[in-house]
């Protein structure tokens, strides 16, 4: 398996802050040290303790559009949006931590103390469960074939017979699932770099979440050039992540989610993320 290194392959972690809508991209270093005078984890409201005072620090990976990316200076996107409200909730910004995306299956930010919690577009599976707590469901993904337009790949069976060379996401479930499926995808670091290879030539058709080929081909140029030739049901939910125990902070994501879609603001950022509103999708049955 090829690994095509990303932009972050061997840099360190970035922090960056992402509250509301309207604040500015801040570039802060690495996680070395509190502002706080190093006095240890704070209390928020509803006595949940974070690790950092004043703010509640997310790990991602970036970019991961629609989900979360740098758009206009800042970190915005679906995921971003939606613990903002748990944040704001529990009276305190978001920030940002920009992490490689294989520390979301050990939990290891977590573990060690440099982010609360976890929002990646991330699969709820058994595996990832044994190192962390997942919130409620809060996506139904599906998995997409992209192909360049004119390719005459009609679905992944036919990519198969045809011995084309897949691409896929590193360390994710799409590319554990062309694993599945009989092929040696080649590997790359991040979804940017997926497409990048996809239009390159590197690869002729990408394996990779669906809601991020949503985003891609809102695009004119890349509606363009490349069509969705397959549309893969894995039964995929996406879920937050905790630090195992942390039952305050992971009751506080939970209701922010039942909120949101109680009171239609779910709908609303799932319609400017995502698209048109899919009920299946946000109102996924408990993984």
């Amino acid at each position: 398996m090829h690994t095509v290194p990303g932009r972050r392959a061997h840099t360190p972690a970035r922090l960056l802050a992402a509250t509301t809508a309207a604040a500015g991209l801040l570039l802060l270093t690495a996680c070395t040290s509190t502002d706080d005078g190093g006095s240890g984890s704070k209390t928020a409201a509803g006595g949940v303790e974070l690790v950092k005072a004043g703010q509640l620090t997310t790990c991602t990976h970036l970019p991961y559009p629609p989900f979360q990316s740098e758009i206009d200076g800042k970190v915005q996107g679906f995921d971003v949006s939606l613990i903002d409200l748990v944040a704001k909730n529990l009276k305190v910004k978001q920030e940002i931590l920009d992490t490689p995306f294989e520390n979301f299956k050990t939990g290891a930010f977590l573990n060690s103390g440099q982010c609360d919690l976890a929002a990646a577009g991330m699969t709820i599976t058994e595996e990832r469960k044994k190192n962390v707590d997942f919130s409620d469901p809060y996506f139904e993904a599906t998995q997409a074939l992209l192909v360049a337009k004119g390719s005459g790949i009609t679905s992944l069976a036919d990519a198969k017979a045809k011995k084309i060379k897949l691409g896929a996401q590193a360390q994710t479930t799409g590319e554990d699932y062309a694993k599945s499926q009989g092929f040696d995808p080649v590997s790359f670091e991040s979804s940017d770099a997926v497409l990048s290879g996809l239009r390159s030539g590197q690869v002729k058709a990408v394996v990779i979440d669906y809601p991020v080929v949503q985003g891609w081909l809102k695009d004119k140029a890349n509606a363009d050039a490349f069509q969705v030739a397959d549309n893969i049901n894995t039964g995929e939910q996406y879920g937050f992540t905790v630090k195992k125990g942390n039952t305050k902070l992971l009751a506080a994501v939970n209701k922010a989610i039942a909120d949101a879609k109680a009171d239609g603001t779910y709908k609303k950022l799932y319609e400017k993320w995502i698209g048109p509103y899919d009920e299946s999708a946000a109102s996924p049955s408990a993984s």
